[in-house]
C-alpha cells in the first residue's frame, strides 16, 4: 500500500516562507520587485510561477529549468528564516512512524514543489528521513499537472517493489481542495487534514474519502488510514 504526503499545512507549516520564495526567485528572473503575493493553495511550482508573472503582466521562459533553478536558491537562501518561522504540524512524526510499523505499507511524498524544495522544507524539520521513501515520489519538478503526479509516484513505487499500485492502495494526505482533485483525479483516495486554510466542510465537499480536523490524534488516523485502504 502507498501512502503519499503533501508537504505544506499537511506536515508542515512554513510560516509563509514560502511565499517570500517564490517572490525571491522572481526577482532573479526578472530583476523586477515583487508588487503581488504569489497565489499558491494546492499547485504546481512552474504554474505558480507563471501565474505570479502574469499578475505583473510578464512571463517566464518556456524551459523550466532556470524557474526550477530560481525557486531552489530562493528557497535555500531562506532557510534559516524557514527554521525560525515555521515547524512541523503536531502528530505527523507520530503518524509517519504508526504507519511504519504496519507491514506493506510505503510512504512517499507527493507535492507541488520541486524535489530540492520538499526536502529542504521537511529536512528543516527532521521529517525528510525514514519512514520516506525519496525514490518513488513525485514532484512539480516532474509534471506541472498535480494529477499527474499520483501516476509518476505509483509507477516509481512499482518499478521498486514489484506492486500495482492503483486506487485501491493509494492514498493521497494533503489538506486542500485542490490536493483532493488531484488525488480523486490521478487515482488514488483521500485522506484530507483541515491544517491548513480549508475546512472540514470545503474537504468533505471537495469529495475526499476521510477528512479529519488534524493529525493528533495518531490513534484515530492510523485507524482510519486503515479503514481508508482496506487494510
Amino acid at each position: 500500500m502507498l501512502v503519499l504526503w503533501d508537504v505544506d499545512n499537511t506536515m508542515i507549516a512554513n510560516g509563509g516562507v514560502s511565499k517570500d520564495a517564490y517572490a525571491g526567485a522572481f526577482e532573479l528572473l526578472t530583476d523586477r520587485r515583487v508588487e503581488h503575493r504569489p497565489r499558491t493553495g494546492g499547485s504546481t511550482d512552474a504554474l505558480i510561477m507563471r501565474d505570479l508573472a502574469a499578475l505583473h503582466g510578464t512571463s517566464l521562459p518556456d524551459d523550466n529549468a532556470p524557474i526550477f533553478n530560481a525557486l531552489e536558491r530562493s528557497l535555500s537562501a531562506r532557510r534559516p528564516d524557514l527554521a525560525a518561522r515555521g515547524r512541523a504540524l503536531p502528530g505527523v512524526r507520530e503518524a509517519l512512524d504508526s504507519l511504519a510499523q504496519l507491514d506493506d505499507i510505503v510512504q512517499s511524498v507527493l507535492t507541488g514543489n520541486i524535489q530540492p524544495n520538499a526536502f529542504t522544507k521537511l529536512d528543516t524539520f527532521g521529517l525528510a528521513g525514514p519512514p520516506l521513501d525519496w525514490a518513488i515520489g513525485a514532484f512539480g519538478s516532474d509534471d506541472e499537472v498535480r494529477a499527474s503526479l499520483v501516476g509518476i509516484a505509483q509507477q516509481r513505487a512499482a518499478e521498486k517493489y514489484g506492486v500495482s499500485f492503483t486506487r485501491d492502495n493509494t492514498v493521497l494526505v494533503g489538506d486542500t481542495p485542490n490536493d483532493v482533485r488531484a488525488g480523486l483525479d490521478g487515482g488514488a483516495k483521500v485522506f484530507a487534514v483541515a491544517t491548513g486554510s480549508d475546512t472540514i466542510g470545503t474537504l468533505v465537499e471537495a469529495g475526499a474519502d476521510v477528512v479529519l480536523p488534524d493529525l493528533t490524534d495518531t490513534a484515530a488516523f492510523l485507524a482510519t488510514i486503515k479503514q481508508t485502504l482496506g487494510a
